[in-house]
């Protein structure tokens, strides 16, 4: 990652103060034009750095410019390879270490090493490839295209890739959408066969209504409910432990909001016979009529 050779070679010229070019291309194992842009990028962030020629030449900070060396703290730093570690977690790369190399300070990465952030989950081997071609996508504005699969059925879907999101525990791609004429969030677990396109896009700005995800999700379907104390430490985990009174009999009642019947009837269910439905009565018979449908399914 650019940010991260970029703070390498601040890092390297404060500890070496005088470097070649070719020093700083073979230890961040890029070419010399790179590091050329990358000391552009440095010097336009408000670091003044020089280069001179001959025997002793090379890349330096200015003399008299000091960089405070309190610029990445310890903690600050831990949080860079904290994040970096994180970022490692659903990607083939391997970001933290190789900074970390590089940098150095032992207690920083030991520090990091206290917090571990698994953001893949089960399903890494799937989800790196698909982050690593959309990020190649948004890079180079070019229509990704995959075959979906949702409530609705499959389709084959074509989009112009805007964002990488992870948001509701899970990982979607966030970008506008050829045949609805609109933004439109993708989970990535839902998706396969996903390829670039040769076609290129005009980027466009995002509504600031369409950056609020989720903002069409209300949950104003109150549901009043009784659970068995069993399940108390999924209410606590779920909704919080303030979220439900305690009756004389142990049971817990709650009455919360949800966003459709579906979602709701799929969430009781997952409690079996740990739940009953108090309010309202077209939930109770919602539910009534989908435990019998369950019941004919095996009894056919």
């Amino acid at each position: 990652m650019k940010i991260d050779r970029l703070i390498g070679i601040i890092t390297t010229l404060q500890q070496k103060k005088n470097v070649t070019a070719p020093y700083l291309a073979e230890k961040f194992e890029v070419s010399r034009r790179t590091i050329s842009r990358d000391i552009e990028d440095i010097c336009k962030a408000g670091i003044p750095i020089v280069t001179s020629q001959g025997a002793n030449g090379g890349i330096s900070i200015m003399e008299g410019f000091t960089i405070d060396t309190t610029i990445f703290t310890e903690k600050e730093l831990t949080s860079i390879f904290t994040g970096l570690k994180t970022l490692d977690s659903v990607s083939n790369s391997a970001a933290a270490e190789n900074l970390a190399q590089k940098i150095g300070n032992n207690s920083a990465i030991k520090l990091a090493d206290t917090m571990i952030i698994d953001l893949a989950s089960y399903y890494k081997d799937d989800l790196a490839p698909k982050l690593e071609t959309i990020k190649q996508a948004i890079s180079e504005t070019k229509r990704i295209a995959f075959h979906y699969c949702y409530n609705k059925g499959e389709a084959d879907k074509l989009i112009d890739p805007y964002l990488i999101v992870f948001k509701w525990s899970d990982w979607y791609v966030f970008g506008f959408c050829m045949e609805r004429r609109d933004f439109r969030m993708y989970k990535l677990r839902r998706l396969w066969d996903l390829q670039i396109t040769d076609e290129t896009f005009d980027v466009i700005d995002i509504p600031e209504e369409k950056k609020q995800f989720g903002f069409n999700m209300t949950d104003d379907y109150i549901i009043t409910a009784v659970y068995d104390p069993s399940v108390k430490y999924r209410l606590v985990e779920e909704y919080g432990h303030t979220s439900f009174t305690e009756l004389e009999d142990g049971r817990l009642y709650a009455q919360w909001g949800f966003t459709s019947q579906k979602g709701a009837v799929e969430w009781f269910l997952s409690f079996g016979n740990k739940v009953k439905i108090l309010d309202p009565p077209e939930m109770i018979e919602l539910m009534k009529s989908t435990l019998d449908s369950i019941k004919n399914l095996y009894e056919s």
